[in-house]
């Protein structure tokens, strides 16, 4: 058996893993460690490559930046962020006709700005708007269905681990990804908005009223999320004119949550220790896919897998967007079975040779990021994705009473939307790289 076959023989093997409930870091790190010794045929540079891929995986400064997104996203929860945040939406939006689920929508972008985890934004956003949205007569289908989406957006709209991740992956600039994520992110949340109201129209029975709100309360509820636009502006708007580096930024952003939080009375000696220990638990997790990833890409490194791919697709002559639709088909399917991080692990050490020798008509940095912003939708689509989207499961997990075949009804709209999304921005790839040429 050729080291190319050996290779390709890995991933049917690592599926059967990940399949048989083995943590797929430790996974990954076994076919890496176990290919890589049967193709040198001896042991000793393997341990040799243990020892010092650990250390050089870790050692990277710009992985220090998720522990620190991590944290503020902890005290972002501590300091009644998320509820101020849906509070201040739904007083201006809840008298519409599906206003508090848009609302609910809305306040998963605020709070996406500030977290950078899907699941996160997710649970937090659950906790807070679900009961409101049952309390105004809201399907449960809808419900579960619209913040299972709006969760998505946690990843979508800077700053996200998922976009540090693919950066590290592909070296390439944090900064200028945060910068191309962000109209995708809007556009999101607007398509969300507009999905709610087409859903409403179709089923007026799915949705409640709320009485609408004086201005008054409007004002007051403004006046409580200046917290988050302090923290939004001083983060990415920093990072964005170059006033700090991202890993400046997210110790900044860390520090400034962590202050309200203090403030606000949410964060407390027991607090504190409680939000350290979750985000080194949630650290560590994602460091041990990281390295196992890290063996696993390099095996298939040395079993020549990506080059000798991206060799064979430029010699058959497909179209690069042929190439390019069937990738994204990929993770489509990738995204009902698998994790967003290990998806984004686990493909772009292979997928990215791939399309990097294909001709889209722009630059090789515009392409990797418009590529990245592409890959990350997609990947969100995923989280969302019936059977085995891990959003549904975290809102079918805290909506006991609803059916899961009724979420996997109530999120097909959003995942129409999502669709539409991807394909706009695979056609126009400006939407993605405007903001980009403009301040870079």
């Amino acid at each position: 058996m050729t080291n190319l076959e050996i290779g390709l023989w890995s991933f049917p093997l690592l599926l059967l893993l990940i399949f048989l409930r083995l943590p797929i870091g430790l996974a990954m790190l076994l076919c890496g460690l176990g290919g890589s010794w049967i193709v040198f045929g001896n042991v000793t540079p393997v341990l040799a490559k243990l020892k010092n891929e650990t250390y050089s995986t870790f050692s990277g400064y710009s992985l220090s930046i998720i522990p620190l997104f991590l944290l503020m996203g902890q005290f972002a929860t501590l300091g009644g962020m998320s509820r101020a945040l849906f509070k201040a939406a739904e007083t201006w939006m809840g008298h519409r006709r599906g206003g508090v689920a848009m609302a609910a929508v809305g306040a998963c972008a605020g709070f996406g700005a500030i977290c950078g985890s899907s699941l996160a934004t997710a649970a937090t956003m659950s906790q807070v708007a679900l009961p409101e949205l049952r309390r105004y007569g809201y399907s449960g289908a809808l419900a579960t269905g619209t913040l299972a989406a709006g969760g998505t957006l946690g990843i979508l709209i800077p700053p996200s681990v998922i976009l540090v991740i693919y950066a590290i992956l592909t070296e390439q600039n944090i900064a200028k990804l945060f910068v191309a994520a962000l109209v995708p992110g809007v556009l999101a949340a607007v398509g969300y908005m507009l999905a709610i109201s087409i859903y409403v129209r179709l089923w007026p029975d799915s949705a409640g009223t709320r009485e609408r709100a004086p201005y008054s309360e409007r004002m007051r509820a403004l006046l409580d999320v200046w917290p988050v636009l302090i923290v939004f502006l001083a983060v990415v708007g920093g990072i964005y004119l170059g006033v700090f580096t991202p890993t400046e930024g997210a110790a900044v952003g860390a520090a400034g949550t962590g202050l309200i939080a203090l403030i606000n009375g949410g964060l407390t000696r027991e607090t504190f220790v409680e939000s350290i220990l979750a985000t080194a638990t949630a650290t560590a997790m994602i460091f041990f896919i990281v390295l196992g990833a890290g063996f696993y890409n390099s095996f298939l490194a040395l079993a020549q897998v990506p080059q000798q791919m991206a060799a064979f697709v430029s010699e058959q002559g497909y179209s690069p967007w042929m190439v390019l639709t069937l990738i994204l088909l990929l993770y489509l399917v990738f995204g009902c079975v698998m994790d967003s991080l290990s998806m984004i692990l686990l493909t772009i050490p292979i997928f990215f040779p791939i399309v990097t020798v294909l001709d889209f008509g722009l630059g090789a940095e515009e392409f990797a990021i418009w590529f990245g912003i592409l890959v990350l939708i997609v990947v969100e689509v995923g989280l969302i994705t019936p059977p085995v989207g891990m959003n549904l499961f975290v809102l079918n997990s805290m909506a006991r009473d609803t059916p899961i075949s009724a979420t996997y009804r109530g999120v097909l709209p959003f995942v129409m939307s999502d669709i539409l999304r991807v394909a706009l921005l695979t056609l126009f790839p400006a939407i993605s790289l405007f903001m980009l040429r403009w301040l870079y």
